[in-house]
């Protein structure tokens, strides 16, 4: 029985599982590495992000044999003139929205304040589940709609915080880019035979599944971004870059992600123009139903393989495990965790078929 894969599968899982409460247990020794961790963590994943970017672009100099270290600094003067190019052409207005969008809390929470004191006058029209629904979470309401200008200056204040640790993204992107290569070969060294070729090809497909992943979702997300942002200006609403640039971040987040943009959207519409609010839903879902049926499986293709039910079932669970972190790296943790446990299953396959083909044959 021990050489069932089933078996081996179920006792590394628990060998896995007690070795996370360990840890868990004895998590003050390793105190000083979580601080490293949670240091390096941010930048390391944008670096991360940005090396499965710009990599295309690295392959196609080195094809056209340029060496390695002239392709690196071609991508990043590259990378730079992006930026510059970024920062002239819209980051004056996107600061003069950010800042109108500060000064201009205290009237949005006031008119979010309107809007829940209307939704508690109208209770009584509505069926009786709503009416105590909406007497259990009228305290929250409140709360939530004084918080809204706190939450607005501390995101932006978080925001400015997390550009001191970009820093560090150019240091990890210049050696994803340079040493690249060796990560697979260092890992499969340490085996042997055919497991040593499984190994490499298991690296390959968590290669192609996070490069697949990351490519198209950013191509995605700039797409959905550019569609919100003419819909918001054809409307006329108020912080439409804003709102645009947050409705592109909240898409990485499948399913899910697209309903929290179109949230403050709304809010802010209703208190322009109460009017408004149904056009940004209209815009939202015109955006969506374009990323998802002519978009998405154009870009992204079926590489991940992955159903919706899935989707949305694992995000809520990594939501509840690890935050905001746990959404937005809940998809592709998973995508690379099924990949490897595909090619699991195949190994195991193989095996069985070639042992079962030597008793065959004997």
């Amino acid at each position: 029985m021990a050489k069932k894969l089933w078996f081996q599968l179920g006792v590394g899982i628990i060998l896995a599982l007690i070795i996370v409460r360990m840890f868990i247990e004895v998590k003050g020794i390793f105190s000083p590495l979580v601080i490293i961790g949670q240091t390096i963590f941010l930048p390391l994943l944008l670096g991360g992000i940005l090396f499965y970017l710009t990599r295309p672009a690295l392959v196609f100099l080195e094809s056209r044999k340029w060496p390695r270290w002239t392709s690196i600094l071609a991508i990043f003067i590259a990378i730079t003139f992006a930026l510059w190019l970024f920062v002239a052409l819209i980051g004056p207005a996107l600061t003069k929205q950010v800042n109108a969008l500060v000064n201009d809390a205290p009237e949005l929470v006031i008119g979010l304040e309107n809007i829940a004191d209307y939704i508690i006058d109208q209770k009584s029209r509505l069926p009786l589940f709503i009416e105590e629904s909406i007497d259990g979470q009228s305290a929250n309401i409140n709360e939530t709609a004084q918080g809204f200008g706190t939450w607005v200056i501390e995101m932006v204040q978080s925001f400015l915080r997390g550009l001191f640790l970009l820093v560090l993204v150019p240091f990890f992107l210049v050696y994803l880019l340079k040493d690249h290569e060796k990560f697979a070969p260092f890992i499969a060294s340490f085996f042997r035979g055919e497991r040593k070729t499984w190994i490499r090809k298991t690296l390959r497909d968590i290669d192609i599944t996070l490069k697949s992943y990351i490519q198209g979702q950013l191509l995605v997300s700039i797409a959905v971004g550019v569609m919100l942002l003419i819909g918001y200006l054809i409307v006329g609403l108020e912080y439409a870059l804003i709102l645009a640039v947050f409705g592109m971040l909240m898409n990485v987040i499948p399913f899910i992600g697209p309903f929290i943009s179109v949230i403050p959207a709304i809010i802010i519409g209703y208190i322009q123009e109460p009017q408004l609010a149904i056009y940004v839903a209209i815009i939202m879902l015109i955006a969506q139903q374009i990323e998802s049926n002519l978009i998405s499986p154009n870009v992204m293709g079926r590489v991940l393989h992955i159903h919706p039910l899935t989707i949305i079932t694992v995000i809520l669970a990594a939501g509840n495990i690890a935050g905001l972190w746990g959404v937005i790296l809940s998809i592709p943790t998973y995508a690379v965790i099924k990949t490897i446990v595909k090619n699991v299953y195949a190994r195991g396959s193989e095996i069985k078929e070639a042992a079962t083909a030597t008793v065959e044959d004997e």
